[in-house]
């Protein structure tokens, strides 16, 4: 266009101008246009930051975008970006550094093209024309660049033109994270793909995905430019190498990529829009006002329904009695409180002032339960029946029975009545989980002591109702002295162990009664023979006493078959009907029947499990292919599945990507299990994970126990029966979504809140909606956000609780004694 004008212009130039007066026109022209492109030349070299790049490469590169501006014109969801992304080829290592660099340095090329064809022109046309085309030129290239901060080639640029702007703009927003992720990873693929599709943060999101975040805000800012966001999702993918883990793409759905130019999104508008709406929703929380304090458990301090009991004769004043609206409120921290002591030091010393009760020590100090040493509570490791160390008497245990075999047969027990659990905490040496639990009673904190040193525990009573565990899973059930009358109402008590005892299970017992000759010991032993004979347990060993601890043991065995139960001259006590589900648990009344033992080779419970630890890898030989699993396949399918995938998770992403010091991780509380992967998968640490099956979720416990692992049942309507900081971890697969149709989720997220150590981390995997929602809450009450992460309507959420505590009080009438 220009060119035929001052093409015009010359040609008339020529008709009017002598030979001579034109030879010395041309020499002048020359001689100034030489000057002029030498100025502009160092001009554009003082604008243009230095590039290290050759040109061999920068021309490799501009011939790659080329080839790659087709594929994104005509498929803009991104499918085919990936193969561009993974390789950025010969591209120098400046030209992958920052979208600045990458426009200016584009318009840096462009412009050279220009000027030597402006060079070309003025050869043939006259300068001042060609000047002011040339200044034109610059102005309308420059002035865009530097007002909207990206290249994007104004209005007037042709269709082709644009595309390969478009091209160029998106090549500048991958490339960097997809040369960082070869940096960080080298040939990790997984890892590679994950953050390039976290590096389309900068991008409208579909389907109202949030962005990932490392201890940082969001940037909901939808009107800043290209460059502005491009800058910040470069700095928050370096950020997010560091943390943010592979694990986790091949778990959620695949991400798609858009490229939107200047232009929002509607569901960038609306998201946008929900989040502002949803963080002016203030949360106010209190501090919770009860009679114990610190200390305060919902469903075990509700003193009003305590005064109106009828009878505490069965312990019912120790069951648990939820109050009607569960507490939003927090429960204060003690005076002084620390961070714990880490495993396996806090075996033998806690912090006294996160636990300050002497009570214990007053009473249990002589038999080495407790002993308060300066700022410390100590545990010398000794009970009641072992003062002289519980490694002792359980090794004095399999000495007089090895079929015990610990850790090998025999590898989740449950022990009733444990104190400070001490049994419990010195038999992980020996590769055995247990269940350890006691009653809220006057033995102040026991089980708080045992949760604080590490050693799993939970408050719970042997009262009118059965224990929150599936029938048939325990190995071993064992008591000491638990202070419980087995022999009375017609063995109630020993019947509900004889329903979670395994076929071929042992029932350890080392109370007094067993060695002891006074007439009310001698009295209780030939009642509980008597008992027992009748539920056809055999007495299998009872030792003499030991010299150290000057305690002896009982152990019987339950039968595996049902001809005993068939030959008994008396039905007493009776079989349990056919109708009568041994699995149900939760709020269920002690029934005084047993159930019969499983034939049938294909039942659970007909045989024994794998020894440990091929069981927690082995398909339950129970689980049949004609049954569906959780998740849609055929039941050891699924069971297989889902323990691949917690296997790649853990190791790929919890392990090494959330930044979370997992040697200051030791009680673990998975609060949705479903087949017990995500603890399977953390069997290597040095941890222990209570599997949590929610009463409204498939009945997977069982599945749990098989594999030598163990768990309970809970409503999470309702408060956990825990003390308050008993966990350092807690992890929730696609519960808060869940219970939120039918809970009050501000409740579930005060009990999180209460059962969770200062300092602990909560890793939260649901749709994106429920994280939104969740991570808000948790804001409110200082938590700190590590981590977020979301694709296609699924994400990932990691918070660390803070040590604040709000001021405003809440009264809790119903918890005052």
């Amino acid at each position: 266009m220009a060119l035929g004008k001052y093409s015009r212009i010359d040609n008339n130039n020529n008709r009017r101008s002598s030979s001579s007066s034109y030879c010395s026109t041309v020499t002048i022209v020359v001689f100034v246009g030489l000057c002029l492109v030498g100025i502009w030349m160092m001009t554009s070299s003082s604008v243009v930051p230095v590039q290290n790049g050759d040109d061999s490469a920068q021309e490799k590169k501009n011939q790659l975008k080329d080839q790659v501006t087709p594929v994104i014109n005509d498929n803009n969801d991104g499918s085919n970006t990936p193969q561009f992304e993974d390789n950025p080829g010969d591209l120098p290592e400046d030209a992958t550094k920052g979208d600045s660099n990458m426009g200016l340095a584009k318009d840096n090329s462009n412009s050279n093209l220009n000027a030597q064809e402006n060079q070309e022109n003025t050869e043939e046309n006259k300068l001042d024309e060609s000047k002011k085309d040339n200044e034109q030129s610059n102005s309308e290239g420059g002035e865009k660049i530097n007002d909207s901060g990206e290249n994007s080639g104004g209005q007037g640029d042709s269709e082709e033109n644009s595309d390969d702007k478009k091209a160029d703009s998106e090549d500048s927003n991958e490339k960097p994270d997809s040369l960082a992720n070869d940096k960080k990873s080298g040939d990790n693929d997984g890892e590679k793909k994950l953050d390039e599709s976290s590096s389309e943060t900068n991008e409208d999101k579909v389907d109202g995905q949030i962005e990932e975040k490392v201890d940082q805000n969001d940037n909901k800012d939808s009107d800043k430019s290209s460059d502005e966001a491009q800058d910040d999702g470069r700095l928050k993918n370096q950020t997010s190498n560091e943390v943010f883990p592979s694990g986790a793409r091949s778990e959620l759905l695949t991400e798609t990529m858009t490229q939107n130019g200047s232009f929002s999104t509607q569901a960038t508008e609306s998201k946008n829009e929900k989040e502002a709406l949803l963080s002016s929703k203030e949360y106010s929380w209190k501090l919770c006002n009860s009679t114990a304090g610190p200390d305060y458990i919902p469903c075990l301090d509700n003193w009003k329904a305590i005064r109106h009991l009828h009878s505490t004769k069965h312990y019912e004043h120790r069951e648990r009695h939820c109050p009607e609206e569960p507490p939003t409120c927090l429960v204060p921290l003690p005076e002084g409180y620390k961070r714990p002591i880490e495993w396996p030091k806090s075996r033998e010393k806690i912090w006294y002032y996160n636990v300050p009760h002497t009570k214990l020590a007053d009473i249990k100090g002589h038999q080495n339960w407790v002993k308060v040493t300066g700022e410390y509570l100590t545990f010398p490791g000794g009970g009641t029946q072992f003062k002289h160390g519980a490694l002792h008497y359980i090794d004095f245990i399999e000495e007089s029975l090895p079929d015990i075999a610990w850790g090998k047969r025999s590898r989740v027990i449950l022990d009733v009545g444990c104190g400070v659990a001490s049994f419990g905490g010195f038999l992980f040496d020996r590769n055995v989980l247990a269940m350890s639990f006691a009653p809220k009673d006057e033995h102040e904190a026991q089980v708080q002591f045992a949760l604080e040193r590490g050693i799993p525990a939970v408050s719970a009573v042997m009262g009118t109702k059965r224990l929150p565990y599936p029938g048939r899973v325990f190995d071993i059930v064992h008591c000491a002295r638990c202070r419980v009358p087995w022999h009375i109402e017609g063995g109630k008590l020993l019947l509900e162990l004889n329903r979670l005892l395994r076929p071929g299970g042992f029932f350890v017992w080392s109370a007094t009664p067993v060695y002891q000759t006074k007439s009310e010991d001698v009295e209780i032993w030939e009642a509980m023979v008597e008992l027992t004979k009748s539920m056809c347990w055999e007495l299998v060993n009872k030792t003499s006493k030991d010299a150290v601890n000057g305690v002896a043991v009982a152990t019987f065995k339950k039968p595996t078959s049902n001809d005993c139960y068939e030959q008994r001259s008396q039905q007493e006590p009776p079989l349990c009907p056919k109708s009568d589900d041994l699995n149900a648990a939760w709020n269920v009344s002690l029934q005084t029947c047993m159930h019969k033992v499983p034939v049938d080779l294909s039942e659970r419970g007909s045989q024994w499990p794998e020894q440990w630890p091929a069981r927690l890898e082995k398909t339950p030989y129970w689980l049949l292919s004609s049954q569906v699993g959780v998740y849609g396949k055929a039941a050891p399918e699924d069971f297989a599945a889902d323990n691949e995938h917690w296997k790649r998770v853990v190791t790929k992403s919890y392990i090494n990507g959330m930044g979370i010091n997992w040697s200051s991780v030791r009680n673990v509380m998975d609060m949705r299990a479903v087949y017990g992967g995500f603890a399977a998968a953390l069997k290597d640490l040095n941890l222990w994970v209570m599997n949590v099956v929610p009463i409204d979720s498939p009945d997977t416990l069982p599945i749990i126990y098989e594999r030598g692992l163990f768990g309970m049942y809970h409503d999470w309507c309702e408060s956990f029966s825990t003390y308050p900081r008993s966990y350092d971890l807690l992890h929730a697969d696609h519960l808060f979504s869940k219970v939120k149709t039918r809970c009050n989720s501000a409740a579930v997220v005060a009990e999180v809140d209460r059962i969770l150590r200062p300092e602990g981390k909560l890793i939260v995997r649901d749709n994106v909606e429920t994280i939104s929602e969740l991570e808000n809450m948790l804001r409110s009450m200082q938590w700190e956000v590590r981590m977020t992460y979301s694709k296609d309507k699924e994400g990932l959420l990691c918070v660390q609780k803070s040590m604040w505590r709000p001021k405003e009080v809440e009264m809790l009438t119903y918890a005052i004694a």
